[in-house]
């Protein structure tokens, strides 16, 4: 669809389907298919080690689903004007959310090569498994984890549905209809995530607890969901799909995102470790001792390096945040960190004597990667990359960033 007219600078403006290369599209299916491949071969050869390179390729792209829902409802929530142009890059993320209980359900099959509270004989003779069998069973764990999945996509159908079908009625009603959705997914989404994340990945290692997991977790979606948000607008409006509607300024905006949340990352890291250290109770210590020994201590640097140091430095000055080349180097860093933290926060439960990583690991994340970013490619195919009829266009369209 297109949309030609002038703002106040007289500014050319267009919004037509976009549309990968075919180079982009054609390995998006070929990762996907090897993946699948690989998934089905370790499903049958190497069940201990495809199970959590599976959970960890399930919760990361699961998160940057999640990211998309959370930014467009945050959006609707505070009323904003500027965020109507890039908020459909965040909508087209949440193509994924059907494929999350698609997801949840495979993994069900897995949970006794993942969880030793899914082992019913280690549970009947654990006294401490004993203490958590209540929450800590496989009918309430998948009531849970369908549950949360189903919750996500009424949300998605109310929140982005709503935006869709705006392009094509331009009923103004349908904006302010879905803030009362927006607000119910605040409070929908602050516990579900929680109990997701925990339920996903500190259970695996059920002796041990944090009461800020769930913000931790959160503080990697929320960077890493701003990180492809700026690279897939690049990619809009380099297509020349887009033009005149997505400019520096607003990539500028969620470039100031990412850095603030890349502090917000840091500071929920390190109060988890600062707590958890200052106390030196043994059954939380649990966690950070097997993530300093046998090759993990490097790892455990290395997020703190390039997770925060390295991108909060390198953000800091206004023209980091306006160059694109500087921009996209950060953004692929990040999201590439965003699978180390789920790498150090995943296998250190399976592999206390060495830091492991196979082929299979590798083969099935790239799988899903490509599941992932084929259902963004259908996900435009039926709709516009900007929602061009959103009443607040005129604030994005006048734009600017002043510090």
């Amino acid at each position: 669809m297109a949309n030609n007219h002038s703002n106040h600078h007289q500014e050319q403006l267009l919004a037509a389907p976009y549309t990968p290369s075919s180079g982009v599209k054609t390995a998006s299916v070929a990762a996907a298919a090897i993946g699948g491949l690989a998934l089905i071969v370790g499903l049958f050869k190497f069940q201990d080690q495809v199970w959590p390179a599976f959970l960890l390729a399930f919760f990361y792209f699961s998160c940057l689903a999640i990211g998309g829902l959370f930014f467009s409802a945050l959006q609707s929530l505070t009323k904003a004007g500027w965020s109507a142009s890039v908020r459909r890059i965040a909508e087209s993320f949440t193509a994924f959310v059907p494929l999350m209980l698609v997801g949840g359900l495979i993994l069900v099959f897995g949970l006794k090569y993942l969880y030793p509270w899914a082992d019913t004989e280690r549970m009947a003779t654990d006294s401490l498994l004993q203490v958590k069998k209540a929450y800590l069973n496989y009918p309430f764990f998948l009531i849970r984890l369908i549950g949360f999945g189903l919750l996500m996509w009424l949300f998605r159908s109310q929140i982005v549905g709503r935006s869709i079908s705006q392009d094509k009625t331009g009923d103004v009603q349908l904006t302010h209809s879905a803030l009362p959705w927006s607000i119910a997914f605040m409070f929908v989404f602050a516990l579900g995530f929680s109990l997701f994340s925990v339920d996903l990945l500190m259970t695996l290692l059920p002796y041990w607890y944090s009461t800020i997991w769930g913000v931790y977790c959160f503080s990697g979606l929320i960077q890493a969901t701003f990180a492809a948000m700026i690279l897939l607008s690049y990619s809009v409006t380099n297509s020349g799909a887009v033009k005149g509607y997505i400019n520096v300024e607003h990539i500028h905006d969620l470039a100031k995102y990412l850095k603030g949340f890349t502090v917000f990352w840091a500071y929920i890291a390190f109060s988890q470790f600062m707590l958890i250290w200052y106390a030196n109770i043994p059954e939380e210590t649990e966690f950070f001792l097997l993530r300093t020994q046998n090759g993990w201590m490097g790892i455990s640097f290395g997020l703190l390096i390039f997770r925060f140091i390295v991108p909060f430095l390198v953000l800091l000055p206004r023209g980091a945040k306006r160059s694109e080349g500087t921009l996209k180097l950060v953004c692929w860093g990040v999201l590439f960190m965003q699978f180390v933290d789920l790498y150090w926060l995943i296998y250190p439960n399976f592999n206390e004597n060495h830091v492991r990583f196979g082929v299979i690991d590798l083969l099935v994340f790239a799988g899903m990667a490509g599941v992932f970013m084929l259902s963004v490619f259908k996900f435009f195919e039926k709709t516009s990359p900007v929602a061009i009829k959103d009443p607040r266009m005129h604030e994005a369209l006048n734009h600017h960033v002043t510090y």
